[in-house]
C-alpha cells in the first residue's frame, strides 16, 4: 500500500519552501563503532611518548640493564669431559676452561673514554714479540706482556678492579650462569648443503652430476637481474665468534685455575674463551672484590 501524502503544507519541513541554493546538503555519516579496545601501536607514535635523547649519557642509561655489574675473565678451552649428578646419577657432558695469569691491565672511564670498561689480559708473550707501544702499555700497568687482551664493559665505576690484580677461577661461583664467547672452528670453503642445510637436487631422475649443486641464485627478470645481498650461497664457513648463553658453572678449582662448565661451547681445544655473567639471568649475588671472592671459596686462605 502506498504511503499517504501530506494533507497540509504545515506538515512539510521549512526547507521545502526555501530555494534550492539556500539548502545545505549534509551527507549522512555512516560507520561501524568498535566495541573492543584499540590495539597498541607497535611503532613509536602517539602523544605520550618521551622525548628522544641522543646523548652519550642517555645511550649508557638504555644499555644499563644489559651491562654486567662486574668484569669478565679469559680462559683457554682444554677439552670436554663428563660428570655425574650425586642425587640422580645422571651423566652429563662438561667443558673444562683453564685461566692462565689473568690480570687487569687498564681501565676505561666515562670521563676519558665515554664508557666504563676493564681491560683484561691473559697468558704470557715474549717481549721480543711485542711492539714497543704495547710494551710501554704493560710497563705502565706493571704487568708482564700478555698474549690476549680483551675489554669487558661494566655498568659503573664500582665494577673497576685495581690495575694489576689477578683474577682467578674463584671469580666465578659454582651454580651461577655465565655467557661463553669463543671463535667457532673454521671449516674453510663449504657448499650450500653443508653451510646452510640445503636439500640438494634429486638423487636419480633428471639430474646429471649436479646432485649437491645450489641451484638457481635468482630470477632473470622482475628482480633486477641480479643476486640479492645476503643470498645463501657457498662460501667460507666457521671462524666466527659464537656466544653460548646461560651456561652453568658446575665446579671451580681455584688452585689449578679450572672452571668446569655444563654442556658444550663453541671453538676447538686451545681457543680463547671469554667468560662473563649471564645477562639473561639475575645478576649473581657474589662479592665484587677479589678478596671477598676468595673468602667465599676458602676462608682460611683469605685470612692468611
Amino acid at each position: 500500500m502506498a504511503p499517504k501524502s501530506c494533507q497540509s503544507l504545515y506538515h512539510l519541513p521549512l526547507t521545502f519552501l526555501a530555494p534550492r541554493w539556500f539548502v545545505q546538503h549534509v551527507p549522512p555519516t555512516r560507520g561501524i563503532k568498535s566495541i573492543s579496545k584499540p590495539r597498541p601501536n607497535r611503532f613509536n607514535q602517539g602523544p605520550n611518548l618521551p622525548t628522544l635523547q641522543s646523548t652519550v649519557a642517555a645511550a649508557l642509561e638504555r644499555k644499563r640493564f644489559t651491562t654486567p655489574l662486574r668484569t669478565g675473565a679469559l680462559g683457554i678451552k682444554k677439552g670436554m669431559t663428563a660428570m655425574y649428578e650425586p642425587e640422580t646419577g645422571r651423566r652429563f657432558p662438561c667443558t673444562v676452561v683453564q685461566m692462565d695469569q689473568v690480570q687487569v691491565v687498564s681501565h676505561k672511564t666515562r670521563q676519558r673514554n665515554g664508557y666504563f670498561a676493564v681491560q683484561v689480559g691473559s697468558g704470557w708473550k715474549h717481549p721480543s714479540n711485542v711492539t714497543r707501544p704495547l710494551l710501554g702499555h704493560f710497563a705502565q700497568s706493571e704487568v708482564s706482556p700478555k698474549r690476549h687482551l680483551v675489554e669487558f664493559r661494566v655498568q659503573d665505576e664500582s665494577g673497576l678492579l685495581d690495575v694489576g690484580q689477578t683474577i682467578g677461577a674463584s671469580w666465578f661461583q659454582e651454580g651461577q650462569y655465565v655467557d661463553a664467547r669463543a671463535n667457532s672452528r673454521g671449516m674453510g670453503f663449504a657448499g650450500g648443503m653443508k653451510r646452510h642445510g640445503f636439500s640438494g637436487q634429486p638423487a636419480s631422475h633428471g639430474v646429471s652430476l649436479t646432485h649437491r649443486a645450489m641451484g638457481s641464485a635468482g630470477q632473470s627478470q622482475g628482480g633486477g637481474s641480479r643476486v640479492y645481498p645476503g643470498k645463501k650461497m657457498a662460501g667460507r664457513m666457521g671462524g666466527n665468534q659464537v656466544t653460548t648463553q646461560n651456561v652453568k658453572v658446575v665446579k671451580v678449582d681455584d688452585e689449578k685455575g679450572l672452571v668446569v662448565l655444563q654442556g658444550s661451547i663453541a671453538g676447538p681445544d686451545g681457543c680463547l674463551v671469554k667468560l662473563s655473567d649471564a645477562i639473561k639471568k639475575p645478576w649473581p649475588s657474589i662479592p665484587m672484590n677479589l678478596l671477598q671472592a676468595q673468602a667465599a671459596v676458602d676462608p682460611a686462605a683469605a685470612t692468611a
